[in-house]
């Protein structure tokens, strides 16, 4: 009896182990393969201060060394090697001189559709608000890696992340009940956070909680920055419409902060609205917000406000005055006449035809001064032609290589990129075509193969692609390539590649009644139809 016991005890035992590793316990090296690379994973095999080796096996053939660090995970890029392979993966720790296998692993690479790698861009990026957020309070963190500043949260990236979170929602990349959750908890630290006449501040120190002041004066509220909150709470508070004691929370939440935002404070009894208020330095700062720039959102929304809005002629003499010369402009580029925005720049950075219209549908959307579709699809060919032209003859510019906007310049500092001298330095930054795909998206697909088959190596890490390139400082392709990430251009290249997908943002924000009675209030029409 005991025999048959202990032989029934030990085929247990070895059936046990003969079973495949569940969802929770993943295997000790991960491997996935996609079109061009293999993200590999060993995280419960990580130990700090051992160095790690990674061989590859192509199609049953010899090993051959890849990779060495001393990190948990690695992208493998393997496009010299074929297409479609079928990879054998080996890790290896070493100590002290002392190599020891730990794992292996497989993966297969094939090549992607343009629907399969836009996903796979847009879920990489999503990671960027998911897996590196703030984990106390949800907000975004401003760049990735912060080694000036320290542990820096935006508001302004915070609200493209509320965006980017209800693609991932959409998606299936997280559950619906997981993405409640992660926005209740931004809900209640915003309610927590310093406030200025309801806005937030552009930046807060994570740890403390206090303003960090992003200039000498600028320590208070930043009305910019704030509507790009409100534009994803809005669309949060549409899109989960659920009856579910959650979501329902979050709604409520959600309503009474954007009750709670003093837009009207900050006209100053003038028809203008004004960019920063502080407690410490007051109007210091005196920035009215005039001319095409970013900021359409702003005046929309602040006529929207069912508690504190502005007057219809706080948006024309302030934002739209025709006499304002970085506003109307109706010039003639690459054979195409531009509305409105900057003449010197050829209507200014990229980011003007997104960070308004993450939420704002321009489709058919037009008022006395533009139609909105035509003003960034214009602005999007022009600042591509303006690439493909070249004057100041930077490497790599072209019809796969363009897209000038705010970011992170290679080697160092940080410019709002556009054409023009000085503004045009040679760093592409690829949220700038990325984002654009709503508006040419075969000539902004042509930007992310190229970017992905050709300089993925070095430009796409684990949040994406990197925030800028720059083929004129070196010939060696590591130092062409500045990997930092940043809120304000992950979070766009999520939600325009959405837009460009389904419409999904565009869709939930222009449902909210406050929203359309604020473009009714400015006299928007959508399709040549008033605005109901």
């Amino acid at each position: 009896m005991l025999r048959r016991r202990l032989a029934g005890w030990c085929t247990a035992i070895v059936l046990l182990l003969m079973m495949p590793p569940t969802d929770a316990e993943p295997p000790p090296l991960q491997a996935q393969g996609y079109d061009r690379h293999v993200e590999l994973r060993w995280q419960g095999l990580h130990q700090p201060g051992l160095q790690y080796q990674l061989a590859v096996s192509v199609n049953g053939g010899n090993w051959q060394h890849r990779i060495t660090t001393t990190a948990a995970s690695a992208l493998d890029f393997v496009g010299e090697l074929g297409r479609n392979l079928t990879l054998r993966y080996k890790l290896v720790a070493v100590k002290d001189g002392v190599e020891r296998e730990l794992a292996r692993a497989r993966a297969e690479t094939r090549d992607f559709s343009d629907a399969e790698l836009l996903e796979m861009v847009q879920r990489y990026t999503f990671r960027y608000f998911w897996d590196h957020a703030d984990p106390a309070s949800g907000w975004a963190r401003e760049r990735e890696p912060n080694e000036k500043d320290g542990d820096i949260i935006t508001s302004g990236g915070t609200g493209f992340g509320v965006m980017a979170v209800i693609v991932g929602a959409e998606r299936g990349w997280i559950t619906r009940a997981e993405a409640v959750q992660r926005l209740l908890k931004l809900t209640r630290s915003l309610r927590e956070f310093e406030r200025f006449h309801g806005m937030w501040a552009h930046w807060y120190h994570a740890g403390s909680r206090q303003v960090f002041h992003f200039s000498r004066y600028d320590d208070g509220g930043d009305i910019v920055e704030s509507a790009f909150m409100a534009q994803g709470l809005l669309t949060a508070r549409q899109y989960f419409d659920g009856d579910t004691a959650p979501e329902q929370q979050l709604r409520r939440e959600i309503t009474a902060l954007w009750r709670e935002m003093e837009w009207d404070w900050y006209t100053k009894g003038e028809n203008v609205l004004y960019w920063h208020w502080s407690k410490s330095h007051a109007w210091r700062m005196n920035h009215p917000i005039r001319g095409y720039n970013e900021a359409l959102i702003v005046y929309v929304l602040a006529a929207a406000s069912p508690t504190h809005p502005i007057a219809a002629p706080v948006y024309h003499e302030g934002w739209a005055g025709w006499d304002n010369k970085t506003f109307r402009n109706y010039r003639d580029y690459y054979g195409m006449v531009l509305p409105l925005g900057p003449a010197d720049q050829m209507g200014g950075p990229l980011f003007f035809a997104h960070y308004s219209f993450l939420g704002l549908n321009p489709k058919g959307l037009r008022d006395r001064y533009a139609d909105y579709w035509q003003q960034n699809y214009r602005h999007t060919r022009i600042n591509r032609a303006y690439c493909i032209d070249n004057p100041y003859g930077w490497s790599g510019y072209g019809e796969n290589f363009w897209g000038l906007t705010a970011g992170d310049k290679v080697p160092s500092g940080y410019a709002a990129h556009a054409p023009g001298f000085l503004r045009d330095q040679g760093t592409i930054t690829p949220t700038a075509a990325l984002s654009s795909m709503p508006y040419t998206p075969a000539a902004s697909m042509q930007v992310l193969k190229n970017l992905y088959f050709n300089h993925g190596k070095t430009l796409f890490g684990p949040m994406g692609f990197y925030d800028g390139i720059n083929l004129s400082v070196s010939d060696k392709p590591a130092e062409q390539v500045r990997k930092t990430y940043l809120a304000i251009d992950q979070g766009p290249i999520v939600v325009m590649l959405e837009n460009h997908r389904s419409g999904l943002l565009w869709k939930y924000f222009m449902r909210d009644p406050d929203v359309r009675a604020g473009l009714q209030k400015l006299d928007f029409k959508i399709d040549g139809k008033p605005i109901r």
